[in-house]
């Protein structure tokens, strides 16, 4: 990256659209079109894989596919996959949250017929396209597009039993280890680890069959990847064509029910009934008295080193295919992780373990030709961690929110800051927005936030984020929230709390002139 920028974080979701969720159409050409306007240079995302349960991008069936629910209906329409009819009336969604189970019902209810009268074209250019998308990804995509579709049947399939005997085996045999809860959970939100014994273990016969079985629902998931990576590359490119580069995101961890952990479970610390035995998360820290227990399945470290951490090198390629540099989140697990017994009901009883450090990053350095890496290096930090951040020359993050009310030498304070290699933040997606962090900060905070920056907090979004423009840091990202000057309701996420995240959408006519031009003289002010 070139020195002094400014860009703004906003994960795809949260666009308009009158299909109930953002996605990659016709809002975020606007978008692109309004940080052009802003003299923006970047845009920051959240994660783009297939979420599970719970909706977060952190959490993905996946670690390679794609979100179906970014897809555009408008653009499938404009392929002639779907007619002006199917579009007509759509359910009635909010404008300010996304309501995920309607979304997946109408959403995928579009999908179907799409995909239906996909298999009837006839356009040679377009089916070359299909099959060489197809088998530029086989490693990965033959095995999501099964896992999903077994996962789907196995839902339909146990949907409305009770007390089967298949049920009561896998009660009995997990009853000592897991909450009757978390048993119901896993079965009937068919958990691969739930699956008969054949096809859980991936034996060959079971394969075969079930491949043969599913073909039509294998190939519906293929379709919807392949349309989904189509439409994201006219977006990427239509961003490039802007000077607009993408910060991507991958998560550290995968979801333990996930096509990685089935296809790969010798990469992770997991026991022969495909449960984890170590899990990850942090200790207590600003966000959670009793830790963060996210319930990831750990890296078996030494496995990937034999392999010369070659699922890795895969995976950071494939992303960085997708978006120009990549945040690696909880960058502090490669140095050391978090290790939490499975079953544990907090993070408390958690201890400390070494990760990979710089044989890792110099791995991949290796692999790939000079790929774009941001640390998330937030957290529990020690020196160590900081010092591999700095030997490694990877830019961190500096949350201008943690920098009040402890004193002058907080390090997130910009005259503390010793290195201009950094990135520069009001606030991330694990944030209140501005505006809702002062309201519910007390009076010390606030009272240094007005004394520091010479302030009444009348203002306070937009006098925070001239703070920020004005550091040393060579990168700033602003949230869209705090662009927008929008409350504790346009939160994306509370780390710890389980419902209500994810859901932020902005409204239809927000990015303003106004707002625009506020960026762009702020850009030009302060050399970004």
């Amino acid at each position: 990256m070139s020195k002094r920028k400014s860009g703004i974080l906003l994960h795809p979701t949260s666009f308009p659209s009158p299909y109930g969720i953002g996605d990659l159409g016709e809002k975020a050409i606007e978008f692109i079109d309004f940080l052009k306007n802003s003299k923006q240079k970047i845009w920051q995302i959240l994660p783009l894989g297939h979420t599970c349960f719970g909706d977060s991008p952190y959490q993905s069936f996946s670690t390679f596919a794609g979100n179906p629910l970014l897809i555009s209906p408008d653009k499938l329409k404009e392929e002639n996959l779907l007619k002006e009819e199917d579009l007509k009336n759509p359910p009635w969604f909010s404008t300010t949250n996304v309501e995920y189970g309607k979304v997946i019902d109408y959403k995928y209810s579009l999908y179907r017929k799409a995909y239906e009268n996909f298999k009837k074209i006839k356009n040679k250019k377009i089916l070359s396209d299909y099959s060489a998308f197809c088998k530029k990804n086989q490693k990965w995509l033959d095995d999501y597009c099964l896992f999903i579709s077994l996962k789907n049947y196995f839902i339909e399939k146990r949907a409305n039993t009770w007390e089967t005997p298949e049920y009561k085996a896998y009660k009995k045999a997990n009853e000592k280890t897991m909450e009757e809860n978390t048993i119901n959970d896993c079965y009937y939100g068919a958990s691969w680890n739930s699956w008969p014994s054949d096809i859980a273990h991936r034996k060959k016969s079971a394969m075969d069959k079930w491949t043969k079985q599913l073909k039509n629902e294998i190939n519906f998931y293929k379709f919807l990847q392949y349309e989904f990576n189509r439409q994201w590359h006219f977006l990427k490119d239509y961003a490039a064509e802007n000077n607009i580069e993408i910060i991507g995101d991958i998560p550290i961890f995968v979801a333990a029910d996930s096509a990685d952990t089935w296809s790969n479970p010798t990469l992770f610390k997991m026991d022969s009934k495909g449960f984890p035995t170590e899990v990850a998360g942090v200790p207590p820290d600003y966000f959670s008295e009793t830790g963060q227990l996210w319930g990831n399945p750990l890296y078996d470290w030494d496995y990937h080193k034999k392999t010369n951490y070659k699922w890795w090198t895969e995976r950071i390629s494939n992303v960085l295919e997708l978006v120009d540099t990549v945040r690696i989140d909880h960058f502090r697990a490669f140095e050391s992780y978090w290790s939490i017994p499975y079953g544990s009901e907090t993070a408390v009883t958690g201890e400390w373990k070494k990760g990979p450090g710089e044989e890792f990053f110099d791995t991949i350095k290796k692999a790939l030709p000079n790929p774009s890496i941001i640390a998330e290096d937030l957290g529990d930090l020690n020196e160590e961690v900081l010092e591999l951040r700095d030997k490694l020359g990877l830019p961190g993050m500096k949350i201008l929110q943690f920098a009040f009310g402890s004193g002058a030498e907080n390090s997130y304070l910009p005259h503390n800051y010793n290195t201009t290699n950094c990135i520069v933040y009001t606030g991330t997606h694990d944030n209140d927005t501005t505006i809702g962090w002062y309201t519910h900060s007390d009076n010390k905070t606030k009272d240094h936030v007005r004394r520091m920056l010479n302030i009444s907090g009348a203002d306070i979004a937009w006098d925070l984020i001239r703070f920020a423009y004005s550091t040393t840091a060579d990168i700033v990202i602003i949230p869209l929230q705090d662009v927008l000057c929008l409350d504790s309701s346009a939160r994306m996420n509370t780390p710890g709390v389980s419902g209500g995240n994810w859901q932020f959408r902005f409204t239809d006519g927000s990015l303003t002139y106004e707002k625009s031009s506020g960026l762009a003289y702020l850009t030009d002010l302060y050399n970004r």
